[in-house]
């Protein structure tokens, strides 16, 4: 594993543990108030967290190129910010 790829691990599962939280909290506080943006809201940072978790996984455990794993990456990307401003205009 060369220092570069080494550090896009460290990196990769810190933004996926960071994802894991914000989804955490963002779906408590869905639970505890019931507001419907706070459901969409926490769907789109799980989306971006799984995408960010898939782009990973893509890229060091399968036999698929590293532009593979950044397409599965940006597209659920895509999507989650898609649904996080989705939730800003639910009501």
């Amino acid at each position: 594993m060369s220092e570069i790829t080494g550090l896009v691990v460290v990196l990769k599962s810190i933004t996926v543990v960071l994802g894991g939280l914000i989804t955490l909290f963002a779906y408590r506080a869905y639970r505890r108030t019931n507001a419907i943006p706070l459901r969409w809201l926490s769907i789109g940072f799980a989306t971006i967290t799984l995408g960010a978790m898939l782009g990973g996984f893509i890229d060091q455990l399968l036999v698929m190129t590293r532009e593979w794993a950044l397409v599965m990456e940006s597209s659920l990307a895509v999507v989650g910010f898609a649904v996080i401003l989705y939730s800003l205009y639910v009501k």
